[in-house]
């Protein structure tokens, strides 16, 4: 029997949690935090439940917009818990118990050694996993991945000054964080009377296959007073999420959801014995320091999660000729020039972008999917082959567009493939984005194509580098057969995507894969866990590149981040700096008519490129930071810091209508000796001056729009 009085305690001593059974065996997470700190009182009702459940026939005790409270969540019980070690994780599985519907919850949590970071997970990307011991058929249609009921503690009036934090994404203009009060009204400003439930809740949900069409599927809690900071991420690589955050018993909580009946009219048919898996989540935890601590434990993490491959460390330059240049119209004319421009440059790789397969005068976009190279853009005896032995001539590695889902419907792949190797529903293809079919990757048929196909543009062309794009959405999902809800069958679809990458780079270990879908519409850690690189924009407007460049950190690691820097003809030699400066902390994605250019623009390419080479070695180590506080898409000044080994690195735009000077908080520094150096442009004209007792750096840009990089380096600087 239970003893209602007990606690799970468990942890590192950077991250603890306390799970209270209650009672009547109901455990609730009462406490997330650092060892030593006071958790809430684990009193029944409050907290929420461990895990909260909804099925077609028990739905929830409080009618609103969230998905907690629910009927089935209350009455798990709990049956046993154990804590384990696998390598650096420490590992805790806690099994609940419903007798009534039979239902087995196992809720796995898992805290990398040292990292203020929890996720939740079952094996590998998984978890919570509900077995069904009953006779009947449950019909799941909600499972919370994680239910954190304690994120303020016991303390009524902590919410009050708690904001919450969210990421807008959208075509052109990603990752834009926004803030608000979290509670907008409270006990202690409305007046006489106490209620502890309310109706509504902040919900962000994705939908569709792209995961971060909209919002990044992240969002977080801060308190403006103490510092305390909450950062979540879904792992979900499909836009079937959905987290909510908001004031439940007094205390914050948020819950963090993979594919829903409420958002996605998700349905999942659990019979006797079968298993099911939630998409895997994370919650990471700043005591202090305001959401760039948060960001710092979820960088660190990201990388402890994510596959080990070479490029990690390499980060090689690369040119792609797609963007403010070619504009997917390559031809061999046009690319022996640009191969020439780029090596002298300094590019590592040359990517051949979009219409190098395009025969049809314009009309590619329906007739896509056996990837097979244009005659009439490559005419020469060797075709293709020419440009790619031009490029590997040159000492570049050479690489290719594809968009491996997308199948025109004048394709003959179309015709060749079953039609159940494609999305449908109600028994019929889905078309999509004006003759667009897209493939179901857990169809054998669908599988085997696409596997041919990287297989022979690495095994026989020599391709070392991929980017995988995707431009089309096809909806709600698919359904393999009338029974499956057309989302069921979208999470089923992008499980086995993530199996295919898997394959892929087990055949091809040195193979570079870029993610891209328009841009940034699938910037999520289940891809970038595997994928080396991400697309961070489309955007064309060297202006407006830099608050993408710059919020870029919060959603992938540095060291994965692509940044186009694509100087024109027409740009000012500020221009120039500026949008090579946009690419400095990240990865460089060259691009532009170069060979067109000025020599002293090509000089400040040059420049750019070897200033890169330089410091690149310290980017996978390096730590983000908002000198300015994260970016406002309008901020006539921006600023992004990377805390590296070999100090701490600044970026600093001055945007038209800008005032010539800005103030630059770096905390890290405080009484520091600090020098700060300009490391590009060198010709700038930045003018430093540092307070070490207020750990501000005054930066003084006499031209606008311009961007400077800095270097900032202490002998008693903290480590990062």
């Amino acid at each position: 029997m239970t003893d209602p009085h007990e606690t799970i305690r468990w942890g590192h001593h950077a991250l603890e949690l306390e799970i209270g059974l209650g009672e009547h065996g109901t455990p609730r997470l009462v406490r997330i935090g650092t060892p030593g700190e006071r958790g809430t009182d684990p009193r029944p009702g409050a907290p929420l439940p461990l895990v909260e459940v909804t099925t077609a026939g028990l739905g929830r005790h409080w009618s609103g917009r969230h998905l907690i409270d629910t009927a089935l969540g209350s009455r798990l019980r709990h049956r046993s818990h154990r804590a384990t070690r696998d390598g650096d994780w420490h590992v805790l599985t806690v099994e609940l118990h419903e007798p009534e519907t039979g239902l087995t919850a196992e809720a796995v949590y898992r805290s990398p050694d040292g990292l203020p970071v929890l996720r939740s997970e079952v094996v590998l990307r998984s978890e919570v996993v509900l077995r069904n011991e009953g006779a009947a058929t449950l019909h799941l249609e909600s499972v919370g991945s994680l239910v954190a009921g304690c994120l303020t503690g016991g303390d009524p009036a902590a919410p009050d000054s708690a904001d919450l934090l969210w990421a807008e994404n959208d075509w052109l203009a990603e990752c834009r964080w926004q803030h608000r009060l979290l509670r907008v009204s409270s006990p202690a400003r409305n007046g006489r009377f106490h209620y502890l439930a309310g109706r509504n809740t902040h919900v962000v949900a994705g939908q569709g296959v792209w995961s971060s069409c909209g919002h990044l599927p992240m969002g977080g809690l801060t308190d403006r007073v103490s510092g305390r900071t909450w950062l979540w991420q879904i792992e979900h690589n499909g836009g079937g999420w959905r987290w909510e955050c908001g004031v439940r018993d007094e205390t914050a909580y948020t819950a963090l959801y993979g594919p829903n009946n409420a958002d996605h009219g998700w349905r999942q048919p659990l019979e006797p014995g079968a298993e099911f898996r939630t998409v895997p989540v994370a919650l990471a935890l700043a005591a202090d320091g305001g959401p760039d601590g948060a960001f710092a434990a979820l960088t660190r993490y990201r990388r402890a999660t994510r596959r080990p491959h070479p490029d990690h460390r390499r980060l090689p330059v690369v040119f792609n000729d797609y963007m403010n240049c070619l504009m997917g119209d390559p031809t061999t004319a046009k690319l022996l020039p640009l191969i020439d421009a780029a090596a002298e440059a300094g590019a590592e790789y040359f990517v051949i972008d979009a219409g190098w397969y395009d025969d049809a005068d314009g009309g590619w976009w329906s007739t896509v999917g056996a990837w097979e190279p244009s005659t009439s853009r490559f005419p020469g005896p060797d075709g293709i082959h020419e440009v790619l032995h031009g490029i590997r001539e040159l000492g570049m590695v050479p690489g290719l567009w594809l968009e491996p889902e997308a199948v025109g419907v004048s394709s003959p792949v179309a015709k060749a493939l079953p039609k159940e190797a494609f999305f449908c529903r109600a028994g019929s293809r889905v078309e999509e984005g004006g003759g667009r079919y897209h493939l179901d990757l857990r169809h054998p048929a669908a599988r085997a194509h696409l596997d041919a196909v990287v297989d022979r543009l690495v095994d026989e062309w020599g391709i070392g580098y991929l980017k995988l794009d995707h431009n089309t959405d096809p909806g709600s999902g698919t359904s393999s057969h009338p029974a499956e809800a057309p989302a069921a069958g979208l999470l089923g679809h992008n499980r086995a995507q993530l199996d295919w990458l898997d394959g892929i780079l087990d055949r091809h270990p040195d193979l570079v894969i870029e993610n891209c879908a328009s841009g940034g519409m699938r910037m999520d850690h289940a891809l970038l866990s595997r994928l080396q690189l991400q697309s961070t924009s489309d955007q064309r407007d060297l202006l407006l590149y830099p608050p993408i460049a710059a919020a870029a950190p919060t959603a992938v690691t540095p060291e994965q981040g692509a940044v186009w820097a694509y100087p024109q003809p027409e740009d000012t030699l500020d221009e120039v700096a500026l949008t090579m400066a946009n690419a400095l902390l990240g990865r460089i994605h060259l691009a532009g008519r170069r060979a067109e250019l000025t020599s002293e623009a090509r000089e400040l390419v040059h420049e750019a490129v070897a200033v890169y080479k330089s410091i690149r070695a310290d980017l996978p180590e390096a730590l983000p930071v908002w000198p300015l506080g994260l970016p406002g898409w309008e901020d006539p000044w921006i600023a992004l810091g990377l805390r590296a080994p070999g100090g701490t690195y600044v970026t600093a735009w001055r945007r038209p209508g800008a005032e010539p000077t800005a103030s630059l908080r770096l905390p890290h520094l405080l009484g520091s000796d600090v020098r700060a150096d300009v490391l590009y442009p060198a010709s700038s004209e930045a003018v430093t001056l540092w307070h070490p007792d207020t750990a501000d750096l005054t930066l003084t840009l006499p031209a606008a729009p311009t961007a400077v990089l800095l270097h900032l380096n202490s002998r008693s600087q903290k480590g990062s």
